[in-house]
């Protein structure tokens, strides 16, 4: 069976005839596979969704507990047929919950990655090769200036400002989901032990990745009604990016402004969104993660979506693997 037959492109996303499902789908569909819970892949309104019992949660916390008709919790490596296709769900490293999706149907397997990192992270499972014929990368950082340093190199910078300026605030900016949890839980593991404070944005998501087990340490909430603003001085205080844009960001005293993201490495979007302290930290895989990964599933043909998908298939081609775009629309990166 043609791999095309297996999985296409469609408006609504990636669709498998032969199961009758969408994977990550941008639009209801009435059987959806959902990787992980950020907002570009994870929509409310499905009939059916089937996705990690963690990514199910996530979604309820987001949307509500009737985001879809009907859902169904699978565990990693756990196997299923979904009409006449099987697939698995396995650990993609990128969030809480996340997962690659391969697809099985007449001796030919898909791997979908969705989003994916191959760097340890302390708060989800770590990523798991699986060998297949056909890999679907993302590419967000597919291109040879994205190298990210260590996640633990870039902590320290925040730690030694904090030190170096002990009478200003430090609002680190991180996605709600995922970044800002990975950000505290490194934060914890370099040493520091002292409340950090949040967004009331990040509380609920928060309190979830706790209570899966992972341990952020004593949160508290940043609000500064009724608080001296010297109060938040030598303080480190996490928000999503878009609260630095607001009335909020400005109650801390003289604040040093920080943000989590693979895109620092782009000293203009330094620029454009005024940030003092750059941190690179993406969960996402860097150039040489994407290539190495590709090389590494022992793919025949890989199709490229979600970001800089020239450059790695000529990469592919290059290194005498088939590679094409797929050139999906609606993929943005919320997670980065």
């Amino acid at each position: 069976m043609n791999a095309h037959e297996i999985l296409q492109p469609r408006p609504e996303g990636l669709y498998c005839p032969p199961g009758d499902f969408h994977i990550d789908p941008v639009r209801p569909v009435s059987r959806a596979l959902v990787t992980h819970g950020h907002g570009d892949h994870a929509r409310a309104g499905h009939g059916h969704v089937l996705a990690t019992r963690q990514t199910l949660d996530i979604m309820a916390l987001r949307y509500g507990e009737d985001f879809a008709g009907t859902t169904q919790a699978i565990g990693y490596g756990e196997r299923i047929a979904v009409k006449d296709a099987a697939v698995s769900f396995h650990p993609a490293g990128h969030v809480l919950g996340s997962a690659q999706i391969a697809v099985e149907c007449r001796g030919k397997r898909i791997v979908a990655s969705g989003d994916y990192k191959r760097r340890s992270d302390p708060t989800c499972a770590d990523f798991e090769l699986v060998p297949c014929d056909v890999f679907i990368t993302e590419a967000t950082f597919g291109l040879p200036v994205f190298r990210h340093p260590s996640a633990g190199g870039e902590i320290e910078r925040l730690l030694k400002s904090v030190r170096q300026f002990p009478e200003r605030a430090h609002l680190v900016g991180a996605y709600a989901l995922g970044k800002a949890q990975r950000v505290i839980r490194l934060i914890r593991d370099a040493g520091y032990s002292e409340p950090i404070y949040i967004h009331g944005a990040l509380a609920r998501l928060c309190d979830y990745y706790q209570a899966q087990g992972v341990d952020l340490g004593p949160l508290e909430p940043a609000t500064a009604e009724g608080t001296a603003r010297d109060e938040f001085a030598g303080k480190i205080v996490v928000g999503p990016p878009s609260a630095f844009a607001d009335r909020w960001a400005r109650r801390f005293p003289d604040p040093v402004t920080a943000f989590a993201s693979g895109w620092m490495r782009i000293r203009q979007r330094v620029k454009q969104r005024g940030v003092e302290l750059p941190l690179i930290l993406s969960d996402h895989s860097d150039w040489d993660e994407l290539t190495d990964t590709i090389a590494e599933t022992g793919a025949g043909e890989v199709w490229v979506t979600h970001g800089r998908e020239e450059a790695l298939v000529r990469w592919c081609e290059l290194n005498g693997i088939k590679g094409k775009p797929l050139h999906l629309v609606g993929y943005e990166d919320e997670g980065d």
